[in-house]
């Protein structure tokens, strides 16, 4: 819709010519516009005045001064368009204000900029008779020089100029005029009595209003305006009363011009007319009100059809709309769900092919597995009656039945549970008068059966003093029975579990050569190397002489082919072992080595000194030996460490736990030598407790139950007095230990144990140092 824009030529709203322009704008252009713009041109501010009168140019002052008065100027301006807001409260107006010293080249420059259609001017003109207006006066300028794109409106007080022909605007004017001027009167009476404190009644407005009928029509015509025009005594908010005076009495004028006008052009008589006269005259005018009347109802029905006939056609075109969009939407869905069909049969096609083919598939695996199956069934058969075979018939250990191991345990009471891990529970029981440690396989892990064979295999093959002894099984329950260890496990001791007392350094320093004995022992074993696999702590036990043995060898694998350390080998194996002990290059490729078990034992020695969880402790013992560090390291329960040798096990100790194999020492001509002389020193260190000390349980030979002095090893894996043992031979073949048949006679010469028994015999004999 085109902007309707109304020039206020005049300097305040109290003007009639802006109240006529507002009002015939509002009645005749607003239909067609959205917006009504109240355009005012202020003289261009030059100077600013002083309280004394003067005024000093603009220039010469501060630019937040001038601003400060431009904007109070503003200010006051746009408050004098206030009563035209209150007046047409329904209508959207706005207010705009222009600057130039030239009114009238302000609107035309503003019609150029806004491309404004309609411009209403109100005439400046106060006398009815002057027809003609001046060249210089606003209207004029603007009508001259206006451009053809912009329709131009001077409002006067009885006529309408224009530079547009559209004779709707000015045909009937002249009739009505006297009708609308009175409306205006009623409106703006109306609207000032809504501010007022309502006290007056109505009937002194009747009053007022009744005048009008009554008196003769020239001068009771000017009495009611006078009387509308007359101010009310209760009080007002004088910005609105002053507005409200001056709009009643510029329309009161108004009103009588165009009276005056109409009744002129109509050759009505003078104001002494007769009373006939009159009456005709009033009478006129009562038809000319009933018929606006009637024509206003006429209107407002028309209106109100014109209404419900826009609201039906609005109704039905969204109707319409609405059924246009869902049958788009239905093609839409029709042609998507098209598409989505097209591409599940396709899908369904592919599926069906896939599943001919895995149904061949199916079927051949299915084959496949049946015979695999049979296959399996008959070797699992056969290993399995060579497993029952050979426990039923080995005579390296001793088969107990399940009432046997049941009538020791006492049932598997409680109170003779000594231990329980993984594997199974450790009972603590006596067998043919031997006291003995019985380790019963859990009756849900019935994966550990090959673990549990494994076990039996290996200890079965393995006589040495410091391996746990294997005295029997019962296959039948998956049992385990070894000779009993007073003292629990190493970890026990190292971390002080169950009560168990810190060990003295030279303990420590034994056990940590006693286990490399029972390493080196099985990495040597013939005729293939034996690899434990889950060498910890946990898996040491101690006699009551704190004699150590390697035990729980479940784990351990017979190495068939070995693979040389300098050769890096990746193999497809499953990897067995504790965390924080095994083999970082195991690992990683799956090779198992000898000196796997060697990184185990490393962890297990700096363990025994530092009396810590083996988490991080490498770094820590490498960090303390670089910084001199190590007495920070090593166990606080016991305070008198000898901090070379102390420094020189856990050197040996990081070298055993280097990350690849080859990298890592020898452990029987590197490792062993250099723990032997430890142990030396640490006995040397302590003769004074050891001479009251007896001799080792195993320096007894079990016949004689002296101390040996040729040790030798019988079939049984038994450690005997050489000229005793063979004195048993001669005349029996059986084991003077286990009671069980043995499987030859030869006899081996025991050099380690040898060895151990003169040194101990030279360190008792010698004097105190």
């Amino acid at each position: 819709m085109s902007t309707v824009a109304v020039a206020v030529a005049v300097k305040s709203a109290e003007g009639r010519g802006s109240q006529r322009a507002v009002r015939w704008a509002v009645e005749n252009l607003m239909h067609k516009a959205n917006r009504l713009v109240l355009v005012h041109v202020m003289p261009t501010i030059t100077s600013v005045p002083t309280p004394s009168g003067g005024s000093i140019p603009i220039n010469e002052l501060d630019a937040s001064v001038v601003e400060m008065y431009i904007q109070d100027m503003r200010t006051k301006c746009e408050e004098q368009f206030l009563a035209f807001k209150y007046l047409y409260d329904t209508q959207k107006i706005e207010i705009l204000l222009l600057e130039g010293d030239s009114p009238a080249f302000a609107l035309l420059r503003y019609i150029s900029d806004s491309r404004t259609t309609s411009l209403v001017l109100g005439s400046c003109s106060s006398n009815y008779f002057a027809r003609k207006s001046k060249a210089s006066e606003v209207p004029s300028i603007v009508l001259k020089h206006s451009p053809d794109t912009c329709d131009i409106y001077v409002v006067s007080a009885n006529k309408l100029v224009s530079n547009s022909l559209n004779p709707m605007l000015t045909t009937g004017m002249s009739i009505i005029r006297c009708l609308d001027h009175l409306t205006m009167v009623g409106i703006l009476t109306w609207f000032h009595l809504q501010f007022t404190d309502r006290e007056r009644d109505s009937h002194a407005f009747s009053k007022r209003t009744s005048s009008l009928s009554s008196s003769p029509t020239d001068s009771k015509y000017h009495d009611c305006l006078s009387d509308v025009n007359h101010p009310y005594t209760q009080p007002q908010t004088p910005s609105f009363s002053s507005i409200y005076s001056s709009a009643v009495q510029g329309t009161a004028h108004q009103a009588s011009e165009s009276l005056s006008d109409m009744f002129s052009n109509k050759g009505f008589p003078s104001i002494s007319s007769t009373y006939s006269e009159q009456s005709e005259i009033q009478a006129e005018m009562e038809r000319l009100r009933l018929e606006l009347e009637n024509t206003l109802t006429m209107y407002n029905r028309a209106c109100g059809e014109l209404v419900l006939a826009q609201s039906k056609v609005l109704l039905l075109s969204s109707e319409c709309t609405q059924e246009a969009q869902r049958v788009n939407a239905a093609q839409k869905r029709e042609q998507s769900l098209r598409k989505i069909a097209a591409v599940e049969k396709e899908k369904y096609l592919e599926a069906e092919k896939e599943v001919e083919m895995a149904k061949k598939l199916l079927a051949k695996e299915t084959y496949e597995r049946q015979i695999a199956e049979l296959k399996a069934h008959k070797e699992a058969l056969e290993k399995q009656k060579i497993v029952d075979a050979l426990l039923s018939s080995d005579p390296r250990y001793r088969r107990y039945t399940r009432d046997d191991i049941q009538m020791a345990t006492g049932f598997f009471a409680e109170d003779n549970m000594i231990g329980e891990g993984a594997y199974g529970k450790v009972y603590k029981c006596s067998l043919d008068h031997t006291l003995v440690a019985v380790k019963i396989l859990r009756p849900d892990s019935s994966d550990r059966k090959e673990e549990f064979l494994k076990e039996v295999e290996v200890l079965s093959q393995l006589r040495h003093p410091h391996i746990v002894l294997l005295l029997g099984a019962c296959p039948e329950i998956g049992c385990i029975v070894y000779e009993y260890m007073e003292n629990g496990n190493l970890e026990d001791h190292i971390l002080r579990k169950r009560g168990r007392p810190p060990l003295p350094w030279p303990v420590r320093f034994r056990i940590a050569f006693e286990v490399a004995c029972g390493l080196a022992f099985l990495h040597h074993s013939n005729p293939e190397p034996i690899v434990h696999r889950d060498l910890k702590p946990g898996n040491i036990l101690l006699d009551k002489y704190y004699v150590s043995k390697i035990g729980d060898v479940g784990l351990a694998k017979i190495i068939s082919d070995v693979v040389p350390d300098n050769i890096t080998e990746y193999r497809d194996s499953v990897i067995a072992g504790t965390l924080f002990y095994m083999d970082p290059e195991y690992q990683r490729t799956g090779t198992l080595r000898p000196k796997s078990d060697l990184y185990s034992f490393g962890v297990i020695i700096l363990q025994l000194l530092a009396a810590r969880h083996p988490k991080g402790l490498i770094m820590k013992f490498e960090n303390a030996i670089s910084s001199g560090t190590l007495s920070d390291v090593l166990d606080k329960s016991v305070g008198d460490w000898p901090l070379a040798e102390a420094q020189e096990l856990a050197m040996i100790a990081l070298e055993c736990c280097k990350l690849r194999c080859r990298d890592r020492p020898d452990l029987e001509t590197e490792v062993l030598p250099i723990l032997k002389r430890l142990v030396e020193f640490a006995d040397s260190s302590s003769l004074s407790e050891r001479n009251r000390r007896h001799a080792p349980k195993h320096y007894y030979c079990p016949i004689l139950q002296e101390i040996m002095d040729n040790p030798y090893i019988a079939a049984d894996g038994f450690t005997y007095e050489h000229d005793a043992i063979k004195a048993w031979l001669d005349r029996h073949n059986v084991s003077p230990v286990t009671k069980q048949k043995l499987q030859h006679k030869m006899l081996t010469p025991n050099h380690m144990l040898h060895s151990a028994i003169q040194e101990w015999k030279k360190r008792v004999t010698s004097p105190r140092t």
